[in-house]
């Protein structure tokens, strides 16, 4: 039996990580077995490749060599966390995953898409997510989130862009929503929290129909 897997993409400050755990708990209100994960890390070896991407110790290398690392991350992070859950029935919500690298490095970071896709098959496999919320929020909005939940720690390397960069990013996203309506559903990360994740869990509810699984689960010998 394989279980089902939903990941969160958007700019700094979006929204992703409340989300992603408001689903995760959501889900497991009704008995379902939930992995919540994330990118870069997940793993044991991811999250060490996590630390040298965030520290921008990488940065002067370039964005094809970015590329490289965060697949090398999603390599660990799909063995050792993603399959094993999916392949046990149970439900991953992961924030950020493969739209993330076609965004940052490939659109913004101008990565050939002939290595991007490459890299991709070799590390995800079937490991394709079925669902994909994209938060959308202004790049000034999601800014100002990011440093108030920040506070005095400096920015991460994707953060310390500049305005210019996230308003690009936020194209990126969209346009990648157009380019995979079936699987990327657009979610206007500004109203109030509740507001959000009700919209989020009734998208889930239509496609993915939990509470037939919660059954499922109940009635299993």
């Amino acid at each position: 039996m394989r279980g089902h897997f939903i990941t969160f993409e958007g700019g700094e400050g979006s929204g992703k990580s409340t989300h992603a755990a408001t689903l995760a708990q959501r889900l497991k209100s009704l008995g379902l077995e939930v992995v919540l994960t994330r990118e870069p890390g997940g793993s044991t070896g991811a999250e060490i490749i996590r630390h040298i991407l965030l520290s921008g110790i990488a940065k002067p290398l370039g964005a094809e060599t970015e590329a490289i690392l965060f697949a090398a991350a999603r390599d660990d992070h799909v063995r050792n966390t993603i399959m094993p859950a999916l392949e046990a029935g149970q439900w991953v919500i992961c924030d950020r995953f493969i739209d993330s690298t076609r965004v940052y490095q490939g659109a913004l970071g101008n990565v050939d898409q002939r290595l991007i896709r490459g890299l991709e098959r070799v590390t995800v496999g079937s490991a394709v997510p079925e669902l994909t919320f994209i938060l959308d929020v202004p790049a000034r909005v999601g800014l100002a989130r990011a440093d108030h939940r920040r506070g005095k720690k400096t920015a991460d390397r994707f953060e310390g862009e500049s305005m210019e960069f996230h308003e690009n990013l936020r194209q990126a996203y969209r346009a990648l929503a157009t380019e995979e309506p079936a699987r990327c559903i657009v979610i206007d990360g500004r109203p109030p929290r509740d507001v959000v994740a009700d919209r989020i869990w009734a998208i889930v509810q239509a496609r993915l129909k939990p509470e037939k699984a919660e059954v499922a689960e109940t009635s299993a010998p």
